[in-house]
C-alpha cells in the first residue's frame, strides 16, 4: 500500500486555499484554522498549515480565548511550529486584544460594571499573574486614565494605597475604580481584596474622591463590590 501523504495547500483547489479564499470570497469566510494557517504560512511534512492550525485549535478545545494563553514555548511543543510561528501567532492574538480594548476605551463613559469589566477583560483574564490597576474618572464618570499599579504573582499583589491617591490628586480625579483579576479563575474577593478595597475608600473621603467599585476579573465571569453591596 502506497504511504498516505497529505497534500500541501498550493495542491488544493484554488477555491479552498485560504489567501485565495480570502481575496475570493472575503475574511469572513474563512474558518479559525484557516486564519491561522495564513498566519504560520506553511505546516510540516506530513500536514498542511490549515491540517496543523486545526490540531493547535483541537488541543485548546477550539477556544481562542484559551489559544490566547498559550506561550511562544507551549505552541513550539506542537510540530511544525518553530519560534517564528509561535511568535506570528501570540503577536496576532495580542493585537486581537488590542483592538478589543481601543474599541472599548473610546466610550470614556463608564456607565456600569460591566463597562469596567470589557475595559479590561481582554487586557487581564489571560494573565498567569494578578496585576493591580486602577480607573481615574471625573464628575461625569468619563475617564482621565487606566493605570497599572502593581503587578505580582497567581496568588496575589501588592498594592499601595498612598500610590493611588496620589495618582488621582494628580489627575484631579473625582472618583476611581479599583480592579485587579484573580488567574485562579475563581472571582470570589479573598480578605486581602476586602481590606485594600476599604483603606482606598476610607482614605479617599479625606480628600473627597469616591471609590465607585473594585472589579475582580476571570476569564469568564466578575465580581463588583459595587454590586453586591459591599462598597
Amino acid at each position: 500500500m502506497a504511504e498516505y501523504k497529505s497534500l500541501s495547500i498550493k495542491e488544493w483547489s484554488l477555491e479552498d486555499r485560504p489567501r485565495e479564499k480570502l481575496l475570493s470570497k472575503g475574511i469572513s469566510s474563512l474558518s479559525d484554522a484557516e486564519l491561522i494557517a495564513i498566519i504560520i504560512g506553511s505546516g510540516n511534512r506530513d500536514e498542511s498549515a490549515v491540517e496543523l492550525s486545526k490540531r493547535i485549535l483541537g488541543s485548546v478545545q477550539h477556544n481562542l480565548n484559551e489559544l490566547g494563553k498559550l506561550s511562544v514555548d507551549d505552541l513550539q511543543k506542537h510540530k511544525g511550529i518553530g519560534e517564528a510561528k509561535a511568535i506570528g501567532i501570540v503577536a496576532a492574538l495580542e493585537l486581537g486584544r488590542r483592538r478589543k480594548l481601543s474599541e472599548i476605551v473610546e466610550r470614556q463613559k463608564i456607565l456600569s460594571s460591566h463597562d469596567v469589566y470589557e475595559i479590561f477583560h481582554p487586557l487581564l483574564a489571560d494573565l498567569p499573574h494578578e496585576e493591580f490597576w486602577i480607573i481615574l474618572l471625573n464628575r461625569s464618570n468619563k475617564i482621565l486614565d487606566r493605570i497599572k499599579i502593581s503587578q505580582g504573582g497567581i496568588s496575589g499583589t501588592v498594592t499601595d494605597v498612598r500610590l493611588i491617591l496620589h495618582l488621582a490628586i494628580e489627575k484631579l480625579a473625582s472618583s476611581l475604580i479599583l480592579c485587579h483579576n484573580h488567574p485562579s479563575g475563581n472571582n470570589q474577593p479573598s480578605e486581602a481584596d476586602l481590606s485594600i478595597t476599604q483603606k482606598v475608600k476610607e482614605s479617599g473621603k479625606l480628600m473627597d474622591i469616591t471609590l465607585l467599585d473594585h472589579i475582580i476579573v476571570t476569564d469568564g465571569c466578575y465580581y463588583s463590590f459595587a454590586d453586591e453591596g459591599n462598597i
